[in-house]
């Protein structure tokens, strides 16, 4: 007698034409994502991957793909290029693996908005945006390869966010066009609060075709870096820069020291032992941001014009964000890190405060902070601090005295939602949309604590 045919074998049977992926080495890379960043991520899920990877590039062939999944409750991975830190792309429960880097159009740009569907890369969207004078209101540091909708499913914010805060704050993303998963899907747009239902949620409560975004107008861009001895003397610097008014600018980074001994590329600009302060601001605006320099005892030891930036194709934008932790693991590969937030008026003293108890040039966390307006328009900041890892319990114990002093954690070290970025249960109007777009519950199981893997595992 003949073997049963699987329900993966069906799919490639019935969709012969569609670029199907099925070699093991290459199915096994685009099951994963930067989650290595995290030691306990990569312990949890050294052995989790999809059963095959498909790379649809028009919506028909997309609606071909979910249709054919939902009628044989095989679950579904949504992927962009893998950029995200939290093993967002990696399928608990096996399935298929849709990545959408072939769908990958920029529809139109208008006056302070554009429209592109969810493949496209970041950095080439850009490049359709500048012609007529605007710019992305937020970029990650990962933004020549991170896409549109990998953004909008598992980024925060980045680049820009000192300016027009988090990607999720009001405004910044218009609308959504969105796919059912189910055997007939329907195509629906959602506007405003609406669309924000399917925001950070890794995929796992829709299907996002296409996004409209809101942009801003662009500018030439002074990069520079500003060392100094003193660690509050760098930081109220910092933090004065990110406050002026009258000072344009896309970016302010802190690093403490010893961060900027692990920056090898830059090691050229950064004296050992230096704390840093990195920043892109308006090039018309140098003569304010050196007058808050000197003020504060600093030294430019960098400074790219926009033209020079753009000759040399290498940007400090890169080693902002969470480059910053990629380059460090280069350096040393026992380093994680941490993702949190500081209280608005008192981020300053609480940076201090963390510095002191864990802190310093030997200390376990090396901060690395940057400056953002949160979603009330108040200047704060972010950390992404490095972590010299010991044990998980250690890491946890970090995580506490953080809390305990006020800081916010968004624990980077889990693969569940509401343990990470959401904090707890889900608002009932996120679990409508997810009952809404996937009444299967074959998005991304496992990674929502109330749609189990072993419920799509069962259906399969």
């Amino acid at each position: 007698m003949n073997a049963p045919v699987s329900a993966i074998e069906q799919l490639l049977l019935e969709l012969p034409d569609l670029d199907w992926i099925t070699d093991e080495s290459r199915v096994t890379r685009l099951s994963s994502d930067f989650s290595w960043f995290s030691p306990v991520l990569v312990r949890q899920l050294k052995d989790k991957r999809a059963d095959v990877v498909v790379r649809p590039r028009t919506e028909e062939e997309i609606r071909a793909v979910v249709g054919a999944c939902a009628r044989r409750c095989v679950p579904i991975t949504i992927r962009g290029s893998g950029t995200g830190n939290y093993g967002q792309t990696t399928p608990l429960a096996g399935g298929v693996v849709l990545d959408m880097t072939g769908y990958n159009g920029c529809l139109w740009v208008r006056p302070g908005v554009a429209r592109a569907q969810a493949g496209i890369r970041l950095g080439e969207l850009e490049k359709q945006t500048k012609p007529t004078g605007q710019e992305l209101r937020c970029v990650p540091s990962t933004y020549r390869s991170a896409t549109l909708g990998g953004l909008f499913g598992g980024g925060f914010g980045g680049v820009g966010s000192i300016n027009y805060g988090p990607l999720g704050a009001p405004g910044n993303v218009i609308g959504i066009r969105a796919m059912t998963i189910e055997a007939e899907p329907q195509v629906v747009e959602l506007r405003g609060a609406d669309a924000m239902r399917m925001h950070h949620l890794w995929g796992t409560n829709g299907l996002v075709l296409e996004l409209e975004i809101a942009l801003a107008p662009a500018h030439p861009w002074l990069e520079t870096l500003v060392t100094f001895g003193d660690f509050e003397s760098a930081l109220h610097f910092a933090d004065k820069l990110a406050h002026a008014p009258g000072i344009v600018k896309r970016g302010v980074t802190f690093f403490a020291a010893p961060i900027s001994d692990h920056l090898a590329q830059l090691a050229a600009h950064l004296p050992k032992g230096c704390h840093t302060v990195l920043s892109l601001v308006a090039e018309s605006c140098e003569p304010a941001m050196l007058q808050l320099v000197e003020a504060h005892g600093g030294t430019v030891s960098y400074r790219k014009t926009a033209a020079e930036v753009q000759k040399s194709n290498r940007t400090l934008m890169e080693f902002t964000w969470n480059h910053t932790t990629l380059h460090a693991l280069k350096i040393d590969p026992n380093l994680t890190y941490l993702q949190s937030g500081f209280v608005p008026g008192r981020h300053v003293e609480q940076v201090i405060e963390m510095e002191k108890l864990l802190g310093g040039e030997q200390g376990e966390v090396m901060m690395h902070i940057e400056f953002l307006r949160n979603v009330a328009g108040l200047m704060t900041c972010s950390g992404l601090q490095l972590v010299r890892f010991s044990t998980e319990e250690r890491l946890q114990e970090i995580m506490r005295i953080h809390r305990e002093h006020g800081v916010h954690i968004n624990n980077p070290h889990v693969n569940i939602v509401e343990d990470g970025k959401a904090g707890g249960p889900l608002p009932p109007e996120v679990i409508e949309v997810k009952k809404r777009f996937d009444p299967l519950g074959l998005l991304n199981p496992g990674k929502l604590r109330d749609w189990p893997v072993k419920a799509a595992a069962a259906a399969a």
